[in-house]
């Protein structure tokens, strides 16, 4: 019996890895116009999520990458996401924007603490608790 397809099996893989950066360079920029946080989750902010991001689900990701670029531009599946929109800002010769993928994900700042929990909207620190 063979393994069901993915839902990303639809679409190419990555041909660019990109690179990640800490919670701990992410959080004092929270409020910059510089940065632009994508919640890749299906669930639509399930326990919360990071202050300021936008949430842009992974199976409609790779569709959506025109739109993340013109947002951008005017001011498992993280790191498939931010694959994708580093070969789009590729192919779009773009310099001056970089994807960058957030270390330990959403499930990594929540299990940081309260400096990080702090900065969830809506969090739930009961759903949290199915990950420990």
């Amino acid at each position: 019996m063979s393994k069901p397809p993915s839902w990303y099996d639809a679409f190419p893989a990555p041909g660019r890895t990109a690179p990640s950066i800490s919670r701990d360079n992410v959080l004092p920029t929270l409020s910059s116009p510089e940065l632009l946080l994508v919640d890749v989750r299906r669930t639509d902010y399930e326990g919360g999520t990071i202050k300021g991001s936008i949430n842009l689900p992974a199976q409609s990701f790779y569709t959506n990458r025109a739109v993340l670029y013109d947002l951008s531009s005017s001011g498992g599946s993280g790191t498939r996401c931010s694959g994708w929109f580093a070969d789009y800002l590729a192919e779009k010769g773009e310099v001056g924007l970089q994807s960058l993928t957030l270390a330990g994900g959403i499930k990594g700042w929540v299990k940081a603490g309260d400096e990080y929990t702090q900065n969830v909207d809506g969090y739930q620190a009961a759903y949290w608790t199915q990950f420990d």
